[in-house]
């Protein structure tokens, strides 16, 4: 069985194209739910984000590299995405600390 380590590792390998910073650094990621598939509820910095669907199939390739996984990603807008989800890694690097 997948653990959710294993989902965290493939989804910090996707970075947002206009920050270069991972969409869990980012703090996109809400929840992550193992059952008997995958639930991953995740969010965007906008709802216009005008890379959202590229992101999306960043994010649908790295999960697909998990064989014998079935992955629902559902896309969120609430609670709103805000500056304090980044971890403080992600805030360094975007001088924000």
């Amino acid at each position: 069985m997948v653990t959710k380590k294993e989902i965290l590792n493939k989804l910090n390998q996707v970075n947002d194209p206009e920050l270069a910073v991972s969409i869990v650094d980012l703090g996109l990621i809400y929840e992550i739910k193992i059952k008997e598939k995958v639930y991953i509820k995740m969010t965007f910095t906008t709802p216009a984000c005008p890379m959202m669907n590229y992101m999306l199939q960043q994010v649908k390739e790295k999960l697909d590299e998990i064989e014998g996984v079935d992955i629902e990603v559902d896309i969120v807008f609430d609670p709103p995405w805000t500056p304090e989800r980044m971890s403080k890694k992600a805030k360094m690097k975007l001088g924000i600390l």
